[in-house]
């Protein structure tokens, strides 16, 4: 795989910055079979992301994740080797929420159809969807994947995973304005040196092995929690009626 030029993470809002998983630890190879390492093209250059596959034909990411062209690889452990698990796909369509809002990051999801259908194997396979309304507890303890950064100077070429816990809505809401409890949950405990951050935009929270995130924003300050996540939930009628609307070239 080509290096990466460049390596973006959470949406850069007022009082939020890129970031990384911190506090995590390398993964158990593809022990998170869901994950997509998302390298996008744009007009600020090439960078990264994380997405999941929910779907043979479409990964789910951030709507700030968006660009040009985007290619997706599953079933990787190192993005940086060609293993012989990994499929590499372009995608087809990039579908972003039609009331994303760049400046605050309200609605920050976004749907990626793949130009091609992946094969499932134990490598590669979705991951569930939550029920509607279904939203975690605070105090539950959920796992975060990605391949961002792993201090202020390094990023990690494997995965790296992380265990964090969901906080009550109003720790969100003292800390961000923008903050809506009704689309969007707030996770990590403020006193345990974890959290996403750079170049893991876009990957999923998943609790009991479901995915109930994605990766979306939070503060500036050294990747300090909690951080903002997309509630997948409250999303569900757009993501039913997104993934029936279009059908995957190998289907057509």
């Amino acid at each position: 795989m080509q290096p990466l030029l460049l390596l973006l993470g959470f949406i850069l809002l007022p009082g939020a910055q890129a970031g990384k998983i911190i506090g995590g630890r390398e993964a158990r190879p593809h022990s998170h079979p869901y994950m997509a390492f998302l390298q996008v093209e744009s007009p600020e250059g090439l960078s990264s992301c994380g997405g999941f596959l929910v779907r043979e034909d479409f990964v789910m990411t951030a709507g700030h994740c968006w660009g040009s062209a985007i290619n997706v690889t599953l079933g990787a452990h190192n993005i940086e080797k060609q293993e012989r698990t990994q499929q590499q796909v372009t995608v087809l369509r990039a579908i972003r929420h039609p009331k994303y809002n760049e400046t605050n990051a309200l609605n920050d999801i976004m749907l990626l159809q793949l130009r091609n259908r992946v094969t499932r194997n134990r490598f590669v396979r979705p991951v569930a969807l939550p029920k509607a309304r279904e939203k975690p507890r605070p105090g539950a303890l959920c796992t975060v994947a990605g391949w961002g950064w792993v201090n202020l100077h390094r990023w990690s070429d494997k995965l790296q995973d992380v265990q964090l816990r969901v906080q009550r809505d109003r720790k969100c809401t003292c800390r961000f304005p923008s903050y809506n409890s009704q689309t969007e949950i707030c996770v990590g405990d403020p006193r345990q040196r974890k959290a996403a951050f750079k170049g893991d935009s876009g990957g999923p929270l998943v609790c009991n092995n479901v995915v109930q995130g994605i990766v979306s924003y939070g503060d500036k300050e050294h990747g300090t929690t909690p951080e903002v996540f997309t509630r997948i939930s409250s999303y569900l009628p757009w993501i039913n009626k997104t993934m029936r609307c279009f059908q995957s070239a190998a289907a057509d």
